[in-house]
């Protein structure tokens, strides 16, 4: 079934900010940072969409840009430091791939322009003043978890599995989406919520252990870096131990995940490679408007329910933007 992505902006119109003399001659070789906070492996259809959208825009890597990728490896305590050398190297944009990249790319420098990508809450943290005009140096897109989308994601987990009465919400201490809500969603469900962090691969071992001994009915995962980076690992476990779940990016699903309910990571970084083309032809970030998906799509992999020995109904299926069989 075809992908449904559709984005709009939150609102139209940017001026252009004013640029050096013969800044934005053909010939000119642009450098891009690329602030990635996890890993190479993890991330390379990622990056690879997003470079393929700048080539289609006409910037050829090592004709007229470079790119200067930086990789945190899942390790947060590096973004700050990546973040002021890619300042150092004075690039002409920097491309950060989440929240906390962001953040340090912003504490790093207000003169560099910054293509946010897959934020939660840019205004609540301080990173634009609005999302129609952002008034700094920061601009780009914002996947927000609103508390609409948390309790979508909830109610579909139920659909699918309707006696589960108990969901542990996993993440780790760098998640940024608001886990309370998933309680307050969880309540006009009738379904318990337990809060299970995890701070590193070792402990994901014994956090689906103790879930499964517990006797948790399903898992549900939002998107953070390092569960994001460890997703195959965590898509392995859940299957192990037969905790069914609902992820909050697709990546999961497709590494075994049961069920996802999101944005597409990809058509994200596609629409950054949009950002920096106008951005290197003077756009200026304080008034671009940040754009926000306005679909998500439901993704559901049939193997992983055989594999668990589980029907999912045939009203979901029908509403499933992809099946993976």
């Amino acid at each position: 079934m075809i992908t449904r992505r559709v984005f709009i902006l939150v609102s139209a119109g940017a001026t252009m900010w004013p640029l050096p003399a013969g800044s934005q001659t053909a010939d000119k070789v642009r450098r891009v940072g690329v602030l990635m906070a996890t890993t190479p492996v993890a991330a390379s259809h990622i990056v690879v969409a997003f470079a393929d959208s700048l080539r289609e825009l006409g910037y050829v890597e090592g004709k007229n840009v470079v790119f200067e990728y930086r990789w945190a490896q899942g390790k947060s305590e590096l973004v700050p430091k990546m973040a002021a050398d890619l300042v150092q190297k004075n690039v002409d944009v920097i491309v950060a791939s989440s929240q906390a990249p962001a953040l340090a790319a912003k504490r790093a420098t207000t003169t560099i322009p910054i293509v946010m990508v897959n934020t939660t809450d840019p205004v609540e943290v301080g990173l634009v003043a609005s999302l129609a005009r952002p008034g700094g140096n920061v601009t780009g897109l914002s996947q927000q978890l609103i508390p609409e989308i948390r309790a979508k994601q909830l109610q579909l987990l139920k659909e699918a599995l309707p006696r589960a009465s108990r969901v542990a919400v996993v993440h780790s201490p760098s998640t940024t989406v608001g886990l309370r809500e998933y309680e307050e969603a969880g309540r006009a469900l009738q379904v318990r919520i337990e809060l299970v962090e995890v701070s590193g691969r070792e402990d994901l071992d014994h956090a689906f252990r103790k879930m499964a001994k517990d006797r948790v009915d399903a898992i549900l995962v939002p998107g953070d870096t390092l569960l994001f980076t460890e997703r195959r690992r965590v898509a392995l476990l859940a299957r192990e131990y037969r905790l069914p779940g609902i992820y909050s990016l697709h990546e999961f699903t497709e590494a075994g995940g049961l069920m996802s309910y999101s944005a597409r990571l990809t058509e994200l970084f596609r629409r950054a490679a949009v950002y920096v083309d106008k951005i290197l032809r003077g756009a200026n970030p304080a008034t671009l408007p940040v754009e926000s998906p306005t679909q998500y799509e439901l993704v559901i992999n049939l193997k992983t329910a055989k594999t668990l020995g589980l029907t999912i109904p045939q009203t979901l299926l029908l509403r499933a933007d992809r099946v993976i069989e």
